[in-house]
């Protein structure tokens, strides 16, 4: 949490519809490293140490009220209907803020790279604050004009001279002010212009016609990017990859080929951990430093200790937990199991649900047969066990310490320590049987040709 002086507030606006990203899903749940934009938002105000966050959302889009609710709960919903511009969806909150005696942040849904840090320089102060960047192309963003860090004027593009065009400090859109300014500001916003909307950054004009402070703060162009459509979602994918990337490079994990390598929101990986090219990290992945991640490996919901080797081509799902020295080889996959130090499951095999122990050795083929079509029971392979290729253990099931599984077994029994189960039919040979049966089937087929 972030070092403060008065209560701080945010009300985020996500009621708009989205049109433009094609997509049956609402805007602001589309995800930005597996994570919906909206929560990266919902994050940055939690970081900022609001201590009420108000989502704004409109009637058109239950599933993002039920995303909300789910995670801030019904106190956080204020509805906007009908749509008629930002200062109305601000105005929209104003009930669920009531009794707030602190600061208002007012941001963005569909903004899902603006951090904590990019936000903090907006509080305490007296009166208006907006973030502005410096755009490499200003086109047809509002132009802040500005003397030292006072703000004097939003100027849209549309209504600017060429003077002002010539300006590259833009705004953001994102604002803050103590909550009964904000509020007692909106309520004179007028919506007399061609759209017949309220607009939010009329609150300057109106601020400092009242008298009260506004300045501008500053922030990177890429921080403050907006997300409209599947391109520019595409693109702020790429930027959070990128800085996570840096990220991970400056903190000692190795990688031949950073640009292959993909991660979540929430990925951690311990420096001198080498990752080899075209590995896909998915939400909850721990990885210790001193891993081995090999390449086309996908890793969600799985921790991996110092010294364990994973892939080429594993996947890890969520509740896999790998201790020192543990390999999990090509076509390997594990879910919900803890393997001890020093286990192996080099190849082609299915870990459902269980355990393996120290030193075990779990042969290619093998599967946990861990669900009956209602429920998932446990396999338990004990420390130092051998389980043959092309087994199958079907849960519930012990494996003790150092007991041996044939090759080809189908197990339903538990098997004491260090003992050895076969689970398959005897093998019978028949002499001379495979050549009696090629004659047999060469005239049956040359019958049947006549």
């Amino acid at each position: 949490m972030t070092s403060q002086t008065r209560a701080r507030a945010a009300i985020i606006l996500a009621a708009g519809q989205g049109t433009r990203m094609k997509s049956p899903l609402p805007k602001v749940l589309h995800p930005v490293a597996h994570r919906a934009m909206l929560d990266h938002a919902i994050d940055a105000a939690e970081g900022l140490g609001c201590e009420r966050i108000v989502v704004v959302v409109g009637n058109h889009s239950p599933e993002v009220r039920a995303h909300v609710v789910k995670r801030l709960g019904e106190a956080a919903i204020a509805v906007q209907d009908p749509p008629l511009g930002t200062g109305h969806a601000v105005r929209a909150a104003e009930q669920a803020m009531a009794g707030f005696d602190g600061e208002v942040v007012v941001t963005y849904g569909d903004v899902p790279l603006l951090k904590a840090a990019d936000i903090e320089p907006v509080f305490n102060a007296d009166g208006v604050t907006v973030i502005g960047f410096e755009a490499r192309d200003p086109g047809a963003y509002g132009r802040l004009i500005v003397e030292g860090d006072t703000l004097t004027a939003i100027t849209e593009a549309k209504e600017a001279s060429p003077d002002v065009l010539a300006i590259t400090a833009c705004n953001s859109g994102v604002m803050a002010a103590p909550a009964a300014l904000l509020f007692s500001l909106l309520a004179d916003v007028k919506n007399e212009n061609a759209k017949g909307e309220y607009y939010l950054t009329d609150v300057v004009a109106l601020a400092r016609q009242g008298g009260h402070p506004t300045r501008a703060v500053f922030a990177a162009e890429d921080a403050v990017m907006g997300v409209n459509s599947q391109a520019e979602l595409a693109q702020a994918e790429a930027l959070f990859q990128s800085v996570q990337r840096d990220n991970f490079l400056a903190a000692g994990v190795t990688m031949a080929a950073p640009d292959t390598v993909h991660f979540a929101w929430d990925t951690q990986i311990g420096g001198g951990t080498l990752v080899e090219p075209f590995v896909v990290f998915g939400p909850g992945a721990v990885i210790e430093g001193g891993a081995r991640i090999r390449s086309f490996s996908h890793i969600e919901g799985a921790r991996v200790a110092a010294g364990a080797e994973v892939g080429p081509y594993a996947r890890l799902r969520l509740g896999a937990d790998l201790a020192t020295g543990v390999k999990v080889g090509n076509f390997v996959e594990v879910k919900n199991v803890r393997m001890a130090e020093g286990a192996k499951a080099n190849h082609l095999a299915y870990l459902g649900d269980g355990s393996v122990g120290a030193g075990a050795n779990v042969g290619a083929g093998t599967i946990f047969c861990n669900y009956d079509g209602f429920n998932k029971a446990q396999t338990q392979v004990g420390a130092g066990a051998f389980v043959g290729s092309n087994s199958s253990l079907v849960a519930p099931v012990v494996i003790g310490d150092g007991a041996l599984i044939a090759s080809g077994s189908v197990i339903t029994q538990d098997v004491p320590a260090d003992a050895m189960a076969f689970g398959r039919a005897r093998q019978t040979v028949k002499p001379e049987a495979s050549a009696a049966f090629r004659v047999e089937a060469k005239a049956k087929k040359a019958a049947k040709f006549k």
